[in-house]
């Protein structure tokens, strides 16, 4: 199942084209993309068992961030080993967490507006929590992802890195920072969730190429240690980490530029595409 927004309306895709889940359910679900996550055992319910209509042809352009107002959205750093030597860093012994602020997602499509000249790519894998979870352990964690989608976290290093203390969050929550998409697929439709390609062009030159099976925490392991210390809530966003690859940890350092395209692709689910564009300059300094 490929769960989506479509022009702000929760919808599936389909073979067909797209199923407005309202109008196909008769409103027993409403449109609201996030607010399913809430209802997940009941909508799967229904999705599974639904004599769904045929589906109608969609423009890429119009999806939009299928789950667009989580309650929290959790980033990991550090994830990939491979990353992790190309940050100079050691091995972290816990998974190192903040946030992305909701503000910053987009859909799988558009612009990316470029803040200053030191803004960078991390191709993600996403997960979403179909239901709540405290104190989850590992060996249950995947009963309670509603399923995967690919992401950027774009990062401003600038600001991200501002000495004494680093503004992770801030310097990775400019608008369109966070797109997500093209949909959240259910776990149904990978033959191993837990390994799949992962990768990220520029103007279609290979940045970034790994597996999902090379992550240093598991996403069971995330969700047990994340759940270990607060309630993951339905709807919820887990971005887990991007492989080695980032302008940043290049020589020299390569960063984004005004008209080149972005696209992050994982297997099974799909691709993000992002144009650079010029956005409003931050002159200020970072300090």
């Amino acid at each position: 199942m490929r769960i989506s927004n479509l022009g702000g309306r929760l919808a599936l895709l389909t073979d067909t084209g797209a199923v407005d889940v309202e109008k196909a359910s008769a409103g027993q679900f409403g449109a609201d993309p996030t607010a399913v996550y809430a209802k997940w055992d009941e909508f799967v319910a229904w999705a599974r068992s639904a004599d769904l209509p045929a589906g109608t042809s969609y423009d890429d352009a119009d999806l939009g961030a299928p789950v667009p107002e989580p309650a929290q959205i959790f980033a990991i750093g550090l994830n990939y080993r491979d990353h992790a030597v190309e940050s100079g860093l050691d091995f972290p012994a816990e998974p190192p967490v903040f946030t992305k602020f909701r503000t910053s997602l987009a859909g799988p499509v558009g612009d990316l507006e470029l803040p200053t000249d030191t803004v960078d790519w991390e191709a993600e894998l996403v997960v979403v929590i179909g239901r709540a979870a405290r104190d989850v352990s590992a060996e249950n964690a995947w009963d309670h992802v509603a399923g995967l989608t690919v992401g950027q976290d774009f990062s401003e290093r600038t600001r991200q890195l501002v000495p004494p203390a680093p503004q992770f969050s801030l310097g990775k929550s400019f608008p369109g920072f966070s797109p997500i998409g093209p949909a959240v697929v259910t776990l149904d439709e990978f033959a191993d969730p837990a390994d799949l390609e992962i990768s990220c062009t520029v103007d279609g030159e290979t940045m970034q190429h790994g597996r999902t099976s090379e992550l240093i925490f598991s996403i069971p392991v995330l969700i047990e240690r994340l759940s270990a210390v607060l309630p993951l809530l339905p709807g919820d966003l887990i971005f887990t980490g991007t492989p080695s690859g980032v302008g940043g940890g290049r020589s020299p350092k390569r960063f984004l530029r005004v008209g080149e395209e972005i696209v992050t692709r994982i297997e099974g689910i799909g691709e993000l595409r992002q144009k650079c564009v010029p956005g409003k300059r931050h002159t200020t300094a970072f300090a």
